[in-house]
């Protein structure tokens, strides 16, 4: 199947919805639309404006920094505290 314009970029906004761990409603809120937009922006019917766009590519950047600063956490903890250490305070978790 091939994926239209509107249903990757539909993809990219549900993506970062989850990355964000917001609910659609959290997401709407956001971006000061209604949850049913959201959603529509989800499944590709409706793309958001520019604005929103560029909004949720400055929080797209974010989430992307977080990721990365949470793998290094993880590799610090690996590297220091051995993987015995990292394994069971993974296993504690």
């Amino acid at each position: 199947m091939i994926s239209s314009p509107a249903t990757t970029k539909g993809a990219w906004v549900l993506k970062l919805r989850q990355d964000l761990q917001m609910s659609q409603v959290e997401f709407a809120q956001l971006f000061g639309v209604h949850f049913m937009t959201a959603s529509r922006w989800e499944r590709g019917i409706l793309e958001p404006t520019p604005y929103q766009m560029a909004l949720m590519e400055q929080f797209r950047k974010k989430a992307d920094s977080k990721q990365a600063e949470e793998m290094e956490n993880v590799k610090k903890l690996l590297v220091g505290a051995g993987v015995v250490a990292a394994l069971l305070w993974l296993l504690g978790q």
